[in-house]
């Protein structure tokens, strides 16, 4: 049995994903929250595996929420569910931790497909969002010939590992805005947004840009 949670501030949006979830059969609803800090503090609970985050929330938004929810419970999957379709937003997501991006225009089979999919460690994106993120991807191959520092390289390298800048600051023995100043001028000479983005592009350049 599938165990979801759902966080959506809309009242009428939350109780129909209540009752349509419900309605799948290897599906169980183990909670339902209206806001991110709650949708946080409730997992540790619930134990879900799958979370239906809605990101335009008052307080926590939804990408604080899935950044706090991975970091509190890394097994938790959680899909974003919303009605907004912009690469910054998608890509943020992505970076916080969600390991899918769908929108909820989505039928409820895409709905269901997209939550099985992400409990089998697949990642579930609306079609127009997985071209925005290719996109995306296309235009920082533009840059792959850049020459990186070694300190840059070994930046780079941690945030494809997935550390947040403190750990890489820790880890490099530098302090935090020397890792952010580095982080901005990698992202601006290999052509790349936001860490998703760089980490993608270390790993098409082998692990070792050059």
């Amino acid at each position: 049995m599938i165990r979801v949670l759902i966080c959506d501030d809309h009242a009428v949006v939350r109780v129909g994903l209540e009752r349509l979830v419900s309605t799948f059969s290897e599906m169980m609803v183990v909670g339902s929250v209206s806001d991110g800090q709650a949708a946080v503090e409730l997992v540790v609970d619930a134990h879900p595996d799958v979370v239906l985050m809605d990101l335009a929330m008052p307080g926590i938004d939804g990408i604080e929420a899935t950044r706090r929810v991975v970091a509190a419970t890394p097994d938790v999957r959680v899909v974003i569910l919303t009605s907004f379709l912009d690469r910054e937003r998608i890509m943020g997501a992505l970076e916080a931790g969600a390991v899918g991006y769908l929108m909820k225009d989505a039928t409820p089979d895409e709905l269901a497909s997209g939550i099985r999919a992400a409990v089998r460690g697949e990642l579930p994106l609306d079609p127009k969002a997985a071209m925005l993120v290719v996109r995306g991807v296309s235009s920082a191959e533009k840059h792959a010939s850049v020459v990186l520092s070694d300190r840059e390289r070994d930046t780079l390298a941690l945030v494809a590992q997935g550390m947040p800048n403190k750990l890489i600051a820790r880890r490099l023995g530098i302090a935090e805005k020397t890792v952010k100043a580095h982080l901005t001028n990698i992202f601006r000479r290999i052509g790349v947004d936001n860490r998703v983005q760089a980490a993608q592009w270390f790993e098409r350049q082998g692990g070792a840009p050059s």
